[in-house]
C-alpha cells in the first residue's frame, strides 16, 4: 500500500473510497511414409498453449519449478548477493549485505520509490519512483545506479511473460501502462475504472492476469495479449483493500492478500469466481512462494507475523511473529530458500526470518518506509515483476 503525502492524493483518494518455447522442437524433416511406417499420433501438449514467445513452463503441475534454491540462471550467477530496500520517505535505497546483515551503501533515487523490480531478463534492477515519475536502474553486477528513465506514475512494474511488455501499475493515473520492456516507450495506455491499481500475477498460460485495486477494493483480469480488461468485480467486504497477489503452484488457485479483511482472498482465475476469504493476520499483505512451492508465506503488517499456507491443502499451518514486534510488508525470499526478508513499512528497518524455524535472525535499520525490497538475484529463468516473481 502506498502512503499518500500530499494533500492532491488523499483527496484522490477519498473520491474513490527466446528461450524455450513448447513449439522449439520443430515439424520432423522427413516425414515416415505411410506404407512402411503407421503416421504417429501427435504428441499431446502438457499444457495449454501460451502466450505466444513466452519460455514454456518447466513442470505443468509447478509453476515455480524453476526458483528451486540457487537454481541460478547464467544471467545472474555471478551477481553479488545483496538486498535492495527502497525507502518510500527518504527517497533512497538501502542495499544490504545478507551474509552481514548491515547495510553498505544507501543510494539516492527519485521521489517515493516503491518497489525495486528485476526485469524481465534478469539484467536490470527497475526502482519505482512513483512521485519522481521516473524509473532508476540500477546494474545487479556492479550495484551502480544509471540515468533515470521518465515513466509517470510507476507505483508498481510488472512484465509480461513473452518479455515483450513492461506493464506500469499507474495507481493515480488510474491506468495500466504497457511500455516496451527495454526503452519503457508506452505501447498502450489502457483506462480502467477502480482505483489504485497495485499488485498482479500472471496466469500458467500467460494469457491473462490479475491485478488488485487496492483503494476500489476490486480485481481486474486483463488478456494479456489483447491489452484489455476482460474482467472486474468487486470484493465482497465492506472496505476490502487487496494488496499481493500471488498464483498457486498448479496454476489453479489464486491468493489476494486484504490488509482490511486481515486474510488472503482465495478463488479461481480462470473461471474469475466470487472469492472466499480465509483469515491469515491483521493487515495481510505481501506473499512469498517457499523455494520448495510447498509453502506461501503470508506477511501480516498491522501485528507483526507471517502466516504459513500449505499451498497443496489450502490450510493455514503456522504463524512466526517477529521479535519485539514490527510491520513487516514486501519482500522475498534468498536464494537458497533459507531466509525470509520483509520489510517493516512503519518502522524503518528490515527483517531477516529463519524458514526453518521462524526464528528472528536480523532487524536491520534503514530509510523511513521501507517497502518493495527485492532480494537479488534469485533463481529463475524470467521475471514477471513485483519484488521478484520469477518462473
Amino acid at each position: 500500500m502506498r502512503r499518500l503525502p500530499t494533500s492532491a492524493r488523499v483527496l484522490l483518494v477519498a473520491a474513490a473510497a527466446a528461450l524455450a518455447t513448447a513449439g522449439c522442437g520443430g515439424q520432423a524433416r522427413h516425414t515416415p511414409h505411410p506404407a512402411t511406417k503407421a503416421a504417429a499420433a501427435p504428441a499431446r501438449p502438457a499444457v495449454a498453449p501460451g502466450l505466444p514467445g513466452m519460455p514454456a513452463p518447466l513442470d505443468p503441475h509447478d509453476l515455480y519449478a524453476a526458483d528451486r534454491p540457487n537454481r541460478l540462471s547464467p544471467v545472474v550467477r555471478d551477481f553479488p548477493s545483496r538486498v535492495y530496500v527502497p525507502n518510500t520517505e527518504s527517497n533512497t535505497v538501502s542495499v544490504i549485505d545478507p551474509r552481514t546483515y548491515k547495510v553498505i551503501e544507501t543510494i539516492p533515487v527519485g521521489l517515493q520509490p516503491q518497489h525495486v523490480v528485476p526485469s524481465w531478463d534478469l539484467r536490470t534492477l527497475w526502482v519505482n519512483n512513483d512521485v519522481g515519475n521516473s524509473l532508476t536502474p540500477i546494474d545487479p553486477a556492479t550495484g551502480k545506479a544509471g540515468k533515470t528513465v521518465d515513466v509517470h506514475d510507476p507505483y508498481n512494474l510488472y512484465f509480461t511473460p513473452d518479455g515483450k511488455y513492461a506493464v506500469v501499475m499507474a495507481s493515480l493515473d488510474r491506468q495500466l501502462v504497457f511500455r516496451d520492456a527495454h526503452t519503457m516507450a508506452v505501447r498502450k495506455a489502457v483506462p480502467v475504472s477502480c482505483y489504485g491499481v497495485n499488485h498482479a500475477d500472471f496466469s500458467p498460460d500467460g494469457r491473462y492476469f490479475i491485478v488488485s485495486c487496492e483503494f476500489s477494493g476490486e480485481l481486474l483480469k486483463v488478456d494479456t495479449a489483447r491489452m484489455e480488461v476482460v474482467g472486474q468485480q468487486k470484493l465482497p467486504y465492506d472496505g476490502a483493500m487487496p494488496q499481493d497477489v500471488k498464483i498457486s503452484p498448479d496454476g489453479k488457485t489464486w491468493y489476494i492478500a486484504d490488509m482490511v479483511a486481515d486474510g488472503v482472498w482465495v478463488m479461481d482465475g480462470d473461471r474469475f469466481s466470487r472469492p472466499t476469504l480465509l483469515r491469515t493476520g491483521k493487515g495481510a499483505h505481501g506473499l512469498y512462494v517457499s523455494r520448495d512451492s510447498r509453502t506461501l508465506y503470508i506477511s501480516n503488517r498491522e501485528e507483526g507475523s507471517v502466516s504459513l499456507l500449505d499451498l497443496a491443502t489450502g490450510r493455514l499451518t503456522g504463524k512466526w511473529h517477529i521479535d519485539g514486534g514490527g510491520s513487516p510488508d514486501m519482500g522475498g525470499v534468498s536464494a537458497d530458500g533459507k531466509v525470509l526478508w520483509l520489510s517493516g513499512r512503519y518502522d524503518s528497518e528490515v527483517y531477516a526470518l529463519d524458514t526453518a524455524t521462524g526464528r528472528t535472525l536480523a532487524k536491520i535499520p534503514v530509510g523511513a518506509g521501507p517497502h518493495g525490497l527485492c532480494v537479488y538475484p534469485q533463481p529463475g529463468r524470467y521475471s514477471l515483476g513485483h519484488t521478484g516473481v520469477f518462473r
